[in-house]
């Protein structure tokens, strides 16, 4: 019997938002969190998700970014008795709307937001000052794909 055959995706296939990504790690640091963590937002993941379909990757970004703008307001304020439930729920909406469209440090440290806040562990406001930071890495990042920066 035969092996089946193995195949192995290179970024040079995509070409999302009309850049190849191989070329998005070439380009300044700009939307990125740091070296070591890759993109703010994963143009190979984006275009699996979409199917290339680069109109539909605008689309998505610009709902995220909405979405991720309104979240950060909600999270910003200040914390009141009885609302760490919504806290979290809306922390795992956004990580999981984050995983969706490549934003996995994003999704991190809504993750770890969320775990944080669902314990009552400690450093809960450090972990929020580092998800709202991400979300604005993201929404950097968003605005620089989509030529609003």
């Amino acid at each position: 019997m035969a092996k089946p055959a193995k195949f192995r995706v290179m970024e040079h296939d995509f070409a999302p938002m009309g850049r190849s990504a191989a070329g998005m790690a070439s380009e300044s640091p700009v939307g990125r969190e740091d070296a070591a963590a890759g993109p703010a937002i994963d143009l190979v993941h984006l275009s699996h998700q979409t199917l290339g379909d680069s109109a539909l990757e605008t689309e998505l970004l610009s709902l995220f970014d909405r979405q991720a703008q309104q979240f950060a307001g909600r999270l910003s304020e200040p914390l009141q008795e009885g609302e760490t439930r919504w806290r979290a729920d809306l922390a795992h909406t956004l990580k999981g709307s984050a995983r969706a469209i490549g934003a996995f440090g994003l999704a991190h440290a809504a993750e770890d937001y969320e775990t944080a806040i669902r314990s009552d562990g400690p450093d809960i406001d450090a972990r929020l000052g580092r998800l709202v930071a991400a979300i604005g890495v993201a929404r950097g990042a968003i605005a620089n794909l989509l030529g609003r920066a």
